[in-house]
């Protein structure tokens, strides 16, 4: 690589930099603060996170590739950046009150947010199956600290561990699908793999090569049959970082699955009966496992579980139309997602934690406000019209039904009517019990723009929701 390349490479992948080099920073930086200065790491990461998005879209234009073809910044990439940005942003609001709270506000906490966002972006702008590794390794390493941050709890450590192992054991699978393409095609860059096998049809070997390299993006995103991590996960980690982990990496993992079944190798292959079975199988199981869940964390697990299913049809449908309505899933879930668990981590004051169920009874009554700001996250996380993640659903739906899966888009509107039980069962514990006890929720300043933020964007996207698919399609596309 010639220096005019390279000198170009580091400018297309400047907001990386930016990243990596600012938790660099305040990682030595937060050492040498005094006790009681902790408000300074918010800013810091919130400062180092706005000059990366600056950058990008600075940067923005055509698709620039660098680093010989393993890294680019296209459309594609800085859209599921900004989505990347917005939920770090949304995620460091959250956590100074609770930070504190937990006892977990030092730099290091920051910092490894910060890191996991820059693995986040590799995976959205690498376009080779290494630099897809590396970008995904940043981020999983980090997310696996982050779970057992509460050293002292328990279920913090236990979840950790659990994270920890099954997380090395999908990376195994993964790295041994891109060994078998590597062997059979003499590459690992995507745009380079459907050329080295020419018109020929795709052999068992290449199909087996394939296959394993979608287990190991499946387990990222909590899909069946890799699954079995998310409720404990979301249960003993910080729930800051449980918010987090449910949009960040899950939309970190489905741009990545996006970019390989984009690849005409893939698209070519059978391993699209496969998604639809995982797909169907994961609304199912997430679905009906939610119905028996008195943990309000483990139920949005489960909840993450049976959203993730619905996606994926997205990508079975294909096309334009398909892969746009991904996109803007994963953007309407990032809002009413962080903006159901922004409520719940406002729960947790003193002594009083808000993750079972029955501790919501007659909060309406208690808190009126703040009962309607939830019954808006939970009707869209529900499907309910005219939210915006009724538009979520049925934009994937009709997607579906243009590529002829009729049979698809009927059992995810079946499954989507079991889902939608347990989140009116919350609706119902609010609204038509009495309370149990009084309670004060935490709601500080930056924990309302946080509220405020997610409120706006499920409310926005609902009435304006043709745009924001537009704006998904030039993304996929460029137009």
């Amino acid at each position: 690589m010639t220096a005019a390349a390279l000198l170009a490479s580091i400018l297309v992948s400047l907001p990386e930099i930016i990243v990596i080099v600012g938790s660099s920073i305040l990682l030595i930086g937060g050492q040498l603060l005094p006790k009681g200065k902790d408000a300074l790491l918010v800013w810091a990461s919130v400062a180092v996170v706005l000059l990366a998005a600056l950058a990008t879209f600075t940067l923005s234009g055509g698709a620039e590739p660098a680093y010989a073809g393993m890294f680019v910044a296209d459309p594609f990439s800085i859209f599921f950046k900004s989505l990347f940005y917005l939920s770090i942003l949304l995620t460091f609001l959250l956590s100074r009150n609770y930070a504190d709270i937990e006892g977990i506000g030092g730099s290091e906490y920051y910092v490894l947010l910060l890191l996991a966002l820059a693995g986040m972006m590799i995976m959205a702008s690498a376009t080779d199956l290494l630099s897809i590794y590396v970008g995904l390794e940043l981020m999983v390493l980090c997310t696996y600290v982050l779970t057992g941050f509460l050293r002292r709890q328990q279920r913090s450590n236990e979840a950790a561990l659990k994270y920890v192992i099954l997380g090395a054991v999908s990376t195994g699978i993964f790295l041994y699908g891109v060994s078998l393409v590597y062997g059979l095609t003499g590459t690992t860059q995507l745009d380079r793999m459907a050329a080295a096998v020419g018109n020929d049809p795709l052999d068992q070997g290449l199909l087996l090569a394939v296959v394993f390299i979608v287990a190991g993006l499946v387990f990222k995103i909590g899909a069946v049959p890799f699954h079995m991590w998310v409720p404990d996960v979301y249960e003993g980690a910080p729930t800051t970082i449980t918010a987090f982990m449910s949009v960040g990496p899950k939309a970190a993992g489905f741009a990545v699955i996006l970019r390989v079944f984009l690849n005409p190798l893939v698209a070519s292959s059978n391993v699209w009966i496969i998604l639809a079975v995982i797909a169907v199988v994961t609304m199912a199981l997430g679905s009906f496992v939610a119905l028996v869940q008195d943990n309000f964390k483990r139920l949005l697990a489960y909840s993450s579980i049976a959203h993730a299913g619905f996606a994926i049809l997205g990508i079975v449908a294909g096309g334009a139309d398909g892969i746009a309505s991904v996109m803007l899933y994963l953007l309407i879930y990032t809002f009413m997602n962080l903006g159901i668990f922004g409520a719940v981590i406002m729960m947790r004051n003193g002594n009083f934690s808000g993750e079972v169920i029955e501790d919501y009874s007659g909060f309406a009554k208690l808190h009126p406000g703040l009962a309607l700001l939830m019954l808006l996250y939970l009707f869209s996380l529900a499907g309910i019209p005219p939210t915006a993640g009724f538009f979520a659903k049925f934009y994937v739906l009709v997607a579906l039904v243009e590529r002829g899966f009729v049979l698809l888009a009927v059992i995810a509107v079946l499954l989507s009517a079991v889902a939608a039980y347990f989140y009116i069962r919350i609706v119902m514990v609010m609204f038509m019990r009495e309370p149990v006890r009084a309670f004060e929720p935490a709601l500080t300043p930056l924990v309302g723009i946080t509220l405020a933020v997610t409120a706006a964007g499920t409310i926005g996207i609902g009435l304006f929701p043709a745009w924001f698919l537009k704006l998904a399609q030039q993304s996929a596309f460029g137009g």
